[in-house]
């Protein structure tokens, strides 16, 4: 019987990248999906590409229409995958300390809201399954603030599994991953990442979210897994900087 079979897997935002091959995945092993994301069109392809019971377009960030998202689902769900958000670079001297104040306090809010939203609507044993990273963990100039959260966001989600039991709740951190928003940090320089990281990672290879979702669907029906952060990064932290 496929892992996830006759669940109700929500993805935040499943338009692209990582979200949408999870929810890919999740379809092929028999869950029922549910997609949002802040562009609607976009959102309606994914949509269709993966059977979606249902899509909703809002941006995770207003904790007001997160809420609303929630109470709205029509009946109890078991899986969330929250990839919204993303890092925040600059060197200290060019930094928008006003952005900078913005970005962290959403950063760390964003999975308490979603904890509080979903409370009484995940099945007991269900997930929360959150997205961070691992290329910021070891410190160099304009990382300040993305290292910053990289370091806070796994003791934040141990103290939510404690909360939300039998709520499970885990963090993938994900190295380089070949997504569009990779493309969009990178822009021309995207390549050059590429061949690099296929001539130094350990699995001679580049990481696709397809790897993630991988993951992130074993993290969804693995039912002994909670409060823990699950690196996924082709062996980047073993390298030299």
């Amino acid at each position: 019987m496929p892992s996830l079979h006759g669940q109700t897997v929500v993805v935040i935002g499943g338009s692209a990248g990582i979200g949408l091959e999870t929810a890919r995945l999740a379809r092929s092993e028999g869950a029922e999906v549910v997609l949002t994301g802040r562009d609607p069109d976009r959102l309606k392809q994914a949509g269709a590409e993966v059977d979606a019971v249902s899509t909703t377009a809002f941006d995770a960030g207003d904790p007001v229409r997160l809420a609303a998202f929630f109470a709205g689902l029509p009946g109890p769900i078991d899986q969330v995958l929250v990839t919204a958000g993303g890092p925040y670079y600059g060197l200290l001297a060019d930094l928008d300390l006003d952005e900078a104040r913005r970005h962290i306090g959403a950063e760390l809010t964003l999975p308490l809201h979603v904890a509080r939203a979903a409370t009484g609507r995940v099945n007991p044993g269900g997930t929360l399954l959150f997205v961070g990273g691992t290329g910021a963990r070891r410190p160099a100039p304009g990382l300040v603030v993305t290292s910053a959260m990289s370091v806070a966001l796994p003791a934040l989600i141990a103290g939510l599994a404690l909360e939300m039991a039998p709520i499970r709740v885990n963090l993938i951190a994900p190295g380089f991953v070949d997504t569009p928003l990779s493309a969009r940090l990178l822009g021309d320089d995207l390549e050059t990442r590429r061949r690099q990281l296929r001539d130094t990672l350990p699995i001679g290879r580049v990481v696709g979210p397809r790897d993630v979702a991988a993951l992130a669907v074993h993290l969804m029906a693995n039912t002994a897994l909670t409060g823990a952060t699950y690196d996924i990064d082709g062996g980047q932290q073993l390298l030299r900087a």
